[in-house]
């Protein structure tokens, strides 16, 4: 690639100065992660600060450049908060109006363990593909079926792990998702080329996350099946929440909305609208409602069985005063427990942990950006690389570095996806091979990395840590091995041909890119 350069942007950084600021940042992320047990936030802040001196001190980059690098990436990343903060809104009141506690309700009933999983996949996969949003799929309907999960005896993060496989499936082949869009205009592909190229990778990775669905859900469904507990939520539920049919209305118009080509933001507020409908309609003063808004639901009848502790008189009391005669002490105080800690979430200000953490990230990723950093490693690294195979395995690692050192998987798409595409044009792949590639590693691969802002969204909205569930996330980290395997193999490559056309074949053919 080449740049033009003026006098305030400085000179290009060489490979070493590169590969200095990413050791420095990677040492103090890792330091203070897994040493003093820190947030991430401020190593983010420290990497960005001494990125900051390097390019003004050694490259002569003025800061003005660099604070525009990083308020061009905040603004690539403005639309992934603000949808951070809706979709907070949308869980607090979808909590407060019994949304979730009723979906929560009705799937303890139908679902066992031995499905649970398969099931999980396929709901989410369908609301994603619907909806186009995986974090709306996991903020809604994810959160319900996390609660079905604890109910029915399954471990936090395997429901987490297969609520996001089937979201991320939803997502990455949604005509509606944004970063289905934003791929192949990468690539300069159309949308429908990019979707049927994904086929070839992602169905057999789908096809695969299914089987061990199965397979693991035959292994919980040899337990015994806690009917008592089931029995024990079931009530509490309905004793705090108003459970209804109803329940399932907001998600339906949300779904609804999306599926018929709205954007994602107005759709999921219309799911809040809905919401706080429900809620007055409920009962729920407006005050309690714009509580609810604001700082997420807070559980009542669940908080106090979980303040009582183990005192089983103090449970039989709370029980008693509730109106909840059908439950044992014993099943309400594990019951209490389990729903308070599902429940007590949601809220904008509950995002700003998250949404902090993005800014951190995408100023970190601005410098890195701007100044050139991530284009001179990604060169040196593309320089040898000829393969079909080879190009393909390079945009996948580099779409996942960029998703672990920017921080986004915006960036993810748009830097690997601009850096590769004149080597795609050069080696006769049709560029829907990119497109795939950017969305295989790009869109997949950044909900694993807890700093990431899909990651940091999931690590909030689920209460599970993205290293604890990523082992589960099964589509998220295998379809990069597959396409990678596959691409190798000589299978599913597609070869320009005269026009936009394409051929699939193993080896270039003569005709390919008009020859």
């Amino acid at each position: 690639m080449t740049e033009i350069r003026n006098v305030d942007s400085g000179r290009k950084p060489n490979i070493y100065e590169a590969l200095f600021i990413i050791i420095m940042a990677v040492a103090l992320i890792l330091s203070a992660v897994k040493v003093f047990g820190a947030d991430v936030h401020v190593p983010l802040v420290f990497s960005a600060c001494v990125a900051a001196i390097v390019s003004m001190l050694v490259l002569k980059v003025k800061w003005p450049v660099l604070e525009e690098g990083i308020l061009n990436t905040i603004l690539m990343g403005m639309k992934s908060m603000l949808i951070l903060y809706t979709v907070g809104m949308l869980i607090g009141v979808w909590i407060r109006s019994g949304v979730v506690p009723t979906m929560i309700y009705y799937g303890l009933d139908l679902l066992g363990p031995s499905v649970f999983l398969v099931a999980t996949v396929l709901i989410c996969s369908v609301v994603s593909l619907a909806t186009g949003t995986s974090w709306g799929t996991s903020g809604t309907v994810g959160i319900a079926l996390m609660g079905i999960g604890a109910g029915l005896g399954i471990p936090a993060p395997v429901s987490a792990g297969f609520v996001i496989s089937g979201a991320y499936f939803g997502d990455k082949m949604s005509p509606l998702s944004d970063t289905t869009n934003l791929a192949p205009a990468m690539a300069g592909t159309d949308i429908f080329q990019h979707i049927r190229a994904m086929v070839w990778t992602t169905g057999p990775t789908y096809i695969i996350v299914l089987i061990v669905a199965g397979i693991m859900g035959m292994k919980y469904a040899g337990g015994t099946l806690e009917t008592e507990k089931i029995a024990a939520i079931q009530a509490l539920l309905s004793a705090e929440f108003n459970i209804s049919l109803l329940g399932f209305l907001p998600p339906v118009i949300v779904i609804a909305l999306a599926a018929s080509g709205r954007p994602a933001l107005p759709s999921i507020f219309a799911g809040v609208l809905a919401g706080a409908v429900l809620a007055m309609v409920g009962g729920v003063g407006f005050g309690g409602l714009l509580d609810a808004l604001q700082n997420g639901y807070v559980p009542a009848l669940s908080g106090e069985l979980t303040s009582a502790g183990e005192d089983l008189a103090e449970v039989a009391r709370v029980l008693s005063e509730n109106g909840v005669a059908s439950v044992t002490p014993e099943a309400a105080a594990g019951a209490g427990g389990v729903l308070k800690e599902l429940l007590e979430r949601g809220g904008l200000q509950s995002m700003n942990w998250t949404v902090s953490l993005i800014l951190c990230a995408l100023t970190f990723g601005g410098i890195l950006d701007k100044v050139g950093y991530l284009e001179v490693l990604l060169d040196t690294c593309l320089r040898r690389v000829k393969s079909a195979g080879g190009l393909c395995a390079a945009t996948i690692i580099s779409c996942f570095l960029t998703n672990v050192l920017a921080g986004d998987q915006y960036i993810s798409i748009v830097f690997p996806g601009r850096m590769m595409k004149e080597k795609f044009d050069e080696s006769g792949m049709h560029p829907r091979m990119l497109s795939r590639s950017l969305e295989d590693s790009g869109t997949l691969t950044s909900v694993l990395i807890p700093w990431n802002t899909c990651g940091a969204y999931h690590w909030n909205t689920l209460g599970v840590h993205p290293l604890a569930y990523a082992p589960y996330a099964i589509m998220n980290w295998l379809n990069p091995v597959i396409a990678i395997v596959m691409t190798y193999m000589g299978i599913g490559i597609a070869w320009r041909t005269k026009g936009d056309g394409f051929v699939i074949s193993k080896v270039r053919p003569r005709q390919a890119a008009g020859e």
